[in-house]
């Protein structure tokens, strides 16, 4: 996606969508897997005729007209991000340390652990405040996978979408079950894959 881009004038929601949108229309059928952040940009970029299927990995289906900021806020310990100097939204008050203790708790891999925190980057405000207009979910067949063991999005607020999900099922992971479980999260997209291919 092209928000993740680490500057104030980086994209936001509505680019990631349109990214998303102009992958699908190179597509002839897609199974479209979003994590955290990645279902809002699917709830605003899916509806497609080409997305078959959704799944969403300790995400979110929002409602049309409901941004990531009004998302985050019904958490009970919400991860801050604030300005930096350029504008651009980062997470605010973590180190590699207590950064792994929340959203990779169930990673053994140091290496692994190192590599993800320096791929965190800013994001533009415009991913966070701005609402979706659509909502893809409520057209397109979907599957949730809970993260039981998340530190970060709470198990709570999964249930509340997950229960919007055709389906979900739960994985006793962190935040980042394709890093901590990527075998278990592999064969529930295999079984996505196959159920898809027979409707």
């Amino acid at each position: 996606m092209p928000g993740p881009a680490g500057d104030v004038a980086a994209p936001g929601l509505a680019e990631d969508a349109a990214a998303l949108r102009r992958a699908l229309a190179e597509s002839d059928g897609a199974v479209v897997v979003g994590h955290s952040y990645g279902g809002t940009v699917m709830a605003e970029g899916a509806d497609h005729p080409s997305a078959r299927h959704l799944v969403y990995i300790t995400s979110y289906l929002p409602e049309a007209g409901t941004s990531q900021a009004e998302i985050m806020a019904e958490e009970p310990d919400p991860v801050v991000v604030e300005p930096g100097p350029d504008g651009a939204l980062r997470i605010a008050g973590y180190d590699p340390e207590t950064f792994g203790r929340r959203f990779w708790q169930d990673l053994d891999d140091d290496a692994a652990r190192r590599g993800a925190w320096e791929r965190v980057t800013a994001q533009s405000a415009a991913a966070f405040t701005t609402p979706t207009t659509r909502a893809a979910w409520q057209g397109v067949p979907s599957t949730y996978l809970v993260c039981v063991r998340d530190g970060s999005t709470s198990l709570a607020l999964q249930r509340r979408h997950a229960a919007r999900a055709t389906a979900s099922f739960d994985l006793e992971t962190g935040h980042h079950p394709f890093l901590s479980a990527p075998e278990a999260v592999a064969e529930r997209l295999v079984e996505i894959l196959g159920a898809v291919r027979e409707a």
